[in-house]
């Protein structure tokens, strides 16, 4: 089958050309607008996305912080999902995006008199947050950003919001111009949340150490699946609060998320990290993640809804 360009726009599918928005539709202007970042694997049995539930699950919760009333249930944006991946003819792995969104109406702050439109867009995502000169066994450069990752007292920072990523971009623009491949973001009390998209995880003394979802950091849904794979292969894991100065002093550490998958790091602020090369531990959790991902481990048949 031909692959092409379609997106999902209120139930109509469109010629990705076609699929226009007004110039004064409100989330363009006042960043009100909520989303999703979603991997459709290739596996034996065919396509399959993972953790499709959850996804949606958390699309609902950030809409419901911002007072945005989707108007289709989750098993119709299931279905919208799998019939625009169908739609665009593909046969390989593939990123997916929903958005929630305010539309044309009435312009001001408040949003709540402008229609609540859902989009589906599918794509081919290159691997994320890596240089052509890296191999397998490298890890990425980091460092930690000058800006604070935003405020729970500020903004919702558990809701998945294009507004809550100018934060992250300032803080990417930030390292890639410095010369590095990524950012840490550290909260208002100086510890460790997150990359500007990823999650976080130290190893020290072979156990697997995350920041708190308290600390700011959003409730990843690689992370969450870390968490359920290491638990059920006997790995230590503990969840607390990070100093900036354990970051140079872990054995390894590894970014989850969505699109970066499991990212090793090899330096933060021109510290090596370990050796700098991908570690033991981090190598564990991407072979699990790999079976459960493409369908060869037990919790695949949870995780995964084949299309």
């Amino acid at each position: 089958m031909e692959e092409k360009n379609i997106i999902w726009i209120d139930g109509l599918f469109y010629e990705s050309q076609n699929a226009k928005i007004h110039i004064l539709t409100h989330s363009l202007h006042y960043g009100i607008a909520v989303f999703e970042g979603i991997k459709c694997y290739k596996t034996q049995k065919g396509l399959a996305i993972f953790r499709l539930e959850d996804h949606l699950q958390r699309l609902f919760n950030s809409a419901k912080i911002y007072f945005m009333n989707i108007k289709y249930s989750k098993k119709e944006l299931e279905d919208a999902i799998i019939n625009t991946i169908k739609k665009n003819g593909l046969v390989d792995e593939c990123y997916i995006r929903p958005l929630v969104y305010f539309g044309h109406g009435k312009m001001g702050v408040y949003p709540l008199n402008n229609k609540v439109s859902v989009s589906i867009a599918v794509w081919k995502w290159d691997e994320y947050l890596k240089k052509e000169n890296y191999d397998d066994e490298q890890g990425i450069r980091l460092m930690v950003s000058g800006w604070m990752r935003i405020d729970g007292r500020t903004m919702p920072v558990h809701a998945k919001a294009t507004a809550n990523y100018a934060n992250s971009a300032l803080s990417r623009i930030e390292a890639i111009k410095a010369g590095f491949d990524e950012a840490i973001m550290l909260n208002t009390a100086g510890k460790v949340v997150e990359a500007s998209a990823e999650n976080i995880f130290i190893v020290k003394n072979k156990k697997l150490i995350t920041p708190p979802i308290s600390s700011g950091a959003l409730e990843g849904i690689t992370r969450d699946t870390i968490l359920e794979l290491a638990k059920e292969n006997d790995i230590l894991t503990e969840i607390r609060d990070i100093s900036k100065d354990e970051l140079y002093l872990a054995d390894e550490i590894f970014l989850t998320g969505t699109a970066a998958e499991i990212k090793s790091v090899g330096e933060i602020d021109n510290r090596s990290i370990g050796n700098g090369k991908t570690g033991t531990m981090t190598k564990r959790i991407k072979v699990l993640f790999e079976k459960a991902t493409r369908g060869n481990h037990k919790y695949s048949e949870k995780w995964l809804i084949y299309i």
